[in-house]
């Protein structure tokens, strides 16, 4: 297996058409930090499916297909990054080893079920039930332990303040097994607050993902910030806020609005955004929201 100084939980089909493909592209041009090793975090036997295909040599494939500057896109790529697989259920020991002395990264998408608090999250050992914030306090443990490098989180969950929020929850749990421990955590683990963007219409089987042209990660800048990759779609910006709103309070409210009005309207008349944009009472109303 080749060395991975990525290293991803989460198996998500975002994650598939998101990340992972712009990290498959800026290795291309020697613009990412490098290739990813693909963590299953839940005992799901889906995602073991999943995880399986993800790193087959071929890669997988990322269809892209919608609208830009008014005319209709529709190719197919191919996203190669992930090199390497494991889970936490299984391969425990080789996950700790890459993580002690390949990790320089670490990006997760796990969802609010990983992020959920567990009773064994306070367990002094690790433990398969756990959160995905407490097993990767006890991953960071043994790298304090082994090496006391400095590493990089990068959530991307859709959690306000992700990176911050991580950060707190680890902090937590970190003081209760070791303050020293946790000293090291608040001192060379920087958490990374992100917002992340593009929708993923379709799965493709067993691995890849239909996904729109549009695509935002969003980096809040902070002091020693890498980039896991540099792509069009990766901006770096001083402050989130602005990025946040324009998407839950524009964006998402907006499509939430229209929906709405659809469904009250018994699902007939236009379908789609660019239609109703036409329609002048329903513009009129979008805009006084």
């Amino acid at each position: 297996m080749s060395i991975t100084p990525t290293i991803q939980f989460g198996t998500s089909r975002f994650l598939q058409a998101h990340a992972d493909l712009f990290i498959s592209d800026a290795l291309k041009t020697g613009d990412a930090v490098g290739p990813i090793c693909v963590v299953q975090s839940s005992s799901d036997s889906v995602c073991a499916r999943r995880l399986q295909a993800l790193a087959a040599p071929i890669g997988y494939p990322v269809r892209i297909q919608g609208i830009v500057e008014g005319a209709e896109v529709s190719f197919e790529t191919r996203a190669n990054a992930v090199t390497c697989k494991l889970s936490t259920a299984t391969d425990l020991a080789e996950l700790q080893r890459r993580f002690v002395d390949e990790a320089e990264i670490v990006i997760s998408n796990t969802g609010d079920a990983g992020w959920a608090a567990q009773p064994q999250d306070n367990y002094a050992q690790f433990a398969q039930p756990m959160s995905f914030p407490a097993k990767l306090t006890h991953l960071l443990r043994a790298r304090f332990a082994a090496c006391g490098r400095a590493i990089q989180i990068m959530p991307t969950e859709l959690v306000a303040r992700n990176g911050e929020v991580l950060r707190d929850r680890v902090l937590k749990l970190a003081r209760a097994l070791d303050p020293k421990f946790a000293d090291w955590v608040a001192r060379d683990a920087r958490f990374v607050t992100s917002l992340v963007d593009r929708i993923v219409s379709e799965p493709l089987e067993p691995a890849g993902a239909v996904a729109e042209p549009y695509a935002l990660w969003a980096i809040e800048d902070c002091p020693g910030l890498i980039l896991p990759a540099r792509h069009d779609a990766v901006q770096v910006v001083a402050n989130l806020d602005p990025v946040e709103k324009q998407k839950l309070h524009i964006l998402n409210l907006g499509h939430s609005y229209l929906v709405d009005g659809w469904l009250k309207r018994g699902q007939v008349g236009a379908e789609f955004v660019r239609d109703l944009m036409h329609d002048a009472a329903v513009r009129a109303n979008l805009e006084d929201l």
